[in-house]
């Protein structure tokens, strides 16, 4: 989704009919059950501070926050209407009492939450972004990790650098682009992009999502 869709303010009243939903990428039940099952996986233990990067309406947050301690989860994404759109997802779960921390900011400062955070996911952001904001993303998220934490991020892989053409992907049937949104990025790029932000990478690959993004780990070496 281009940045100026997603960066419109949903109403209270789209809000209330759950357009959220399928604005944030659809498949709510399935891909924010997933991002949960991966995390934990990977170690995700509920005394863990969790940084979600794109939030978005908490698709995986709702999971995230019925497992952590309270406080513990933090949401942040740019747009403040899906923000709002989460905090009545989870009041209709039963967690709207539960402390959460979300932050609506344009970019990427997790600095602003004022904790080390012991793990990190964006799920569906990269697939969005151009190299450049996955760069200030990385930077800004990277001085945030405490110790041996990793920033798990999700991604459209191409088969090799500057893969110019159109790529499909399976399953899902998305259509992928190197210079616009959806992004893809060969692993080698990533790897550069994180060297550029201080921060080495690993690719962990297919996660089952359904749309054939894979995933690759970010961390401080």
């Amino acid at each position: 989704m281009a940045d100026n869709v997603y960066g419109r303010a949903l109403t209270d009243a789209e809000i209330a009919a759950g357009i959220h939903r399928d604005f944030v990428g659809g498949l709510w039940d399935e891909v924010g059950r997933l991002q949960f099952d991966y995390l934990r996986a990977h170690g995700l233990l509920p005394q863990h501070r969790l940084l979600d990067v794109g939030c978005g309406a908490l698709r995986g947050g709702i999971h995230f926050v019925r497992y952590l301690a309270p406080g513990h989860y933090h949401g942040l994404d740019v747009n403040a209407s899906l923000l709002a759109a989460g905090r009545r997802e989870l009041a209709a779960a039963g967690l709207g009492g539960l402390e959460v921390h979300l932050v609506a900011d344009d970019g990427f400062r997790a600095d602003r939450f004022g904790v080390r955070f012991d793990l990190a996911i964006a799920v569906s952001l990269f697939t969005h972004l151009p190299m450049n904001s996955i760069v200030r993303c990385l930077a800004a998220v990277g001085p945030t990790l405490a110790p041996g934490a990793r920033f798990h991020a999700s991604y459209f892989e191409a088969p090799a650098a500057v893969w110019l053409d159109p790529l499909p992907h399976a399953p899902g049937d998305i259509v992928t682009h190197y210079d616009r949104d959806p992004y893809h990025y060969a692993f080698a790029e990533l790897r550069l992009l994180g060297g550029l932000a201080g921060l080495a990478v690993e690719r962990i690959g297919d996660w089952q999502h359904p749309r054939g993004q894979r995933m690759a780990a970010f961390f401080r070496a």
